[in-house]
């Protein structure tokens, strides 16, 4: 099936997002329970953690975890913003730079000026776009001090989609950002799944409503990514395990002896690798072990790889090799792993 489609449906009881592009399962959402990304609390500093630079807070949904906190005092109200998941037994990673993030605009406190997407070229379209944000403005203003992003999504929209989005940003920023008095309170609730698909799958895409996980076989889809083991072209495979303390990723060559076994099988994983840790919900520390790779081949699979990782929301970082020929990366952990929904 060759297109784009977008699949909003349920999945084990739980509202779910399918991005599917030419019949492959290309990103997965899929709602939780726990505090999501992009919600902003009113939080108390509660104390402070020696050694560390941070300071623990109080918000309704339990501890929080805030690093340099210079001139935060125990007692103080804070806005605060989940920027990711905390692993099992840890506190709500938060962070003071606030986002107040739509589907064409971003809204950024503490970072004045107006910015359109270096991705939309046209200086006429860019024009157009400034020119609707700004008629926007004229009637909800920006908080003070505070900047705006046009996303490239404003490529696709209509100026009164674009200004309505501005003006709903704006003004919820200036809401939120005069809110800092009380008790600890969530101010503004992370998206959803289906919320998320509609303000970060932006290219032009078929949508299909309820029943469509099973029309398209999303199901099947998902449980292959309970396996391990990923096939890879040519025979050969690749393994993610995640464990407590890093995700391993192996690469093999299976029964393919040829010279050049091992580079086909290195390549075919890269290209494949920021998809399935996507699609996964992994982060943090990864540790990949390629298939036999002389140091002449790893510039070339570094190449390959940070290419995929440029489309890609989280933040990624190739941080290297280590002495025994292992490839290190750190990316972001803003999404729940799919195995603990799978639990």
């Amino acid at each position: 099936m060759r297109g784009r489609t977008i699949a909003l449906d349920r999945w084990q009881d739980r509202d779910a997002a399918a991005l599917i592009v030419d019949g492959r399962l290309e990103d997965l959402l899929v709602d939780h329970d726990l505090p999501r990304p992009g919600a902003i609390y009113r939080a108390i500093a509660d104390r402070p953690l020696k050694g560390q630079g941070g300071m623990f807070l109080k918000t309704p949904d339990g501890p929080a975890f805030l690093r340099q906190v210079k001139g935060l005092s125990p007692g103080q109200p804070i806005l605060v913003q989940v920027s990711g998941f905390a692993e099992a037994g840890k506190a709500i990673p938060v962070t003071t730079r606030l986002l107040f993030k739509s589907r064409f605009a971003i809204v950024t406190p503490e970072k004045p000026g107006i910015n359109v997407s270096r991705q939309i070229k046209d200086d006429d379209l860019r024009d157009t776009i400034l020119e609707a944000a700004h008629d926007a403005l004229d009637d909800t203003a920006l908080p003070e001090a505070s900047g705006l992003i046009l996303r490239s999504a404003c490529a696709h929209g209509s100026d009164d989609e674009i200004a309505g989005d501005v003006a709903a940003m704006s003004a919820l920023a200036a809401q939120v950002l005069a809110d800092l008095t009380g008790a600890p309170e969530l101010l503004v609730e992370g998206d959803g799944a289906h919320a998320l698909a509609w303000r970060d799958w932006v290219e032009p895409a078929d949508i299909d409503g309820e029943g469509s996980f099973a029309r398209h076989e999303v199901g099947a889809m998902i449980d292959a990514l309970a396996d391990a083991r990923v096939p890879l072209s040519g025979g050969h495979e690749m393994l993610i395990e995640p464990t407590s303390a890093l995700v391993a990723v192996d690469i093999n060559t299976r029964g393919d002896t040829s010279p050049a076994a091992g580079l086909k099988a290195n390549l075919s994983a890269m290209r494949d690798l920021p998809r399935q840790l996507r699609l996964r919900g992994l982060g943090g520390q990864i540790i990949v072990d390629p298939a036999p790779c002389p140091k002449k081949d790893r510039r070339q699979l570094e190449s390959v790889l940070r290419a995929g990782l440029k489309r890609e929301a989280s933040e990624t970082i190739l941080a290297g090799w280590t002495q025994l020929g292992l490839m290190e990366i750190q990316r972001k952990r803003d999404r729940l792993p799919l195995k603990d929904l799978l639990t």
